[in-house]
């Protein structure tokens, strides 16, 4: 089974469009998201160029404080304390990586938590780990979305993460648990990697290598969710998954394209969304 996101994502859109206009008829409030791009990455420009179109698509306003030349740490950090004071704006987006020379940490730190889209920020990934989250990174929060639209039982099963970023992994891992599998955290010194994937039940792998798992390191009927997007040519994207060699192995698996990257959108949308609700004092029928 090919686990496309474009149905999830459209069903989340869908829901995300319906908030949107219950808030605008209720409250008179039209969600804000504000996104900070610095520098001149062309991968970044048409990521948050996409992210303002499917904004668009569902009655959300964004701003855009877009600085190809980059600017210095205080001045970041000036700005962003000027968008958490803003009334109008109810969600801020720093897009990442920042420029070399910037302090990820501070910059993100800085984001008021409550304004925080793509919940990175320290205090909602400490709410997340004491398992009373109140905004999910986006494309986590995207994986279990996929998983669960298309039916995998998570609980009691075994449950393999690639990679232990701040942005992917680590916070993978804790919605997992949060869903009762047995997690096994893998990243860059684990010891005889085909060893774990061999076992999972569910493979989610967010490496940031291409092909880093193979057809002979997947087990026969896994859930496979591939994370990674890596561009190997001008006009070819691929996954950190193998597609060809595991596919055929796999019981149901993400493509690259259009896979798990559809997801992290439509997750971001939600997160401005519920932000507003916050924010206006307006309930949302969903949980988080």
């Amino acid at each position: 089974m090919i686990l496309e996101g474009a149905p999830v994502a459209e069903k989340v859109l869908g829901e995300v469009r319906a908030g949107v206009a219950r808030l605008r008829q209720v409250r008179g409030v039209t969600p804000m998201l504000a996104v900070v791009l610095l520098g001149d990455d062309p991968g970044s420009k048409i990521y948050v160029a996409n992210k303002k179109t499917a904004a668009e698509s569902v009655g959300i306003a964004s701003r855009d404080y877009v600085h190809p030349e980059g600017m210095s740490q205080p001045a970041l950090l000036k700005l962003l304390g000027s968008l958490n004071d803003d009334p109008s704006i109810h969600a801020i987006l720093l897009q990442l990586p920042l420029p070399a020379g910037l302090d990820e940490d501070e910059a993100i730190a800085t984001i008021a938590p409550e304004k925080d889209a793509d919940g990175l920020h320290p205090m909602n990934l400490g709410y997340l780990l004491a398992g009373a989250p109140r905004v999910l990174p986006c494309t986590p929060a995207g994986c279990l979305e996929i998983l669960d639209h298309y039916g995998c039982e998570l609980k009691g099963a075994e449950a393999v993460v690639v990679g232990r970023s701040r942005l992917v992994g680590k916070p993978l891992a804790q919605l997992l648990l949060a869903r009762h599998a047995t997690v096994t955290m893998c990243h860059t010194r684990t010891r005889d990697l085909a060893f774990h994937t061999r076992r999972a039940d569910v493979l989610c792998v967010a490496a940031g290598r291409a092909g880093v798992v193979t057809g002979d390191m997947v087990k026969e009927g896994a859930w496979v969710i591939d994370v990674g997007i890596n561009r190997i040519a001008p006009r070819k994207v691929v996954g950190d998954v193998d597609f060809a060699s595991v596919s055929p192995r796999a019981g149901a698996i993400t493509p690259v394209p259009g896979g798990v990257g559809r997801m992290t959108v439509a997750m971001l949308l939600r997160n401005t969304l519920r932000a507003a609700e916050r924010q206006v004092g307006a309930s949302s029928p969903s949980r988080p």
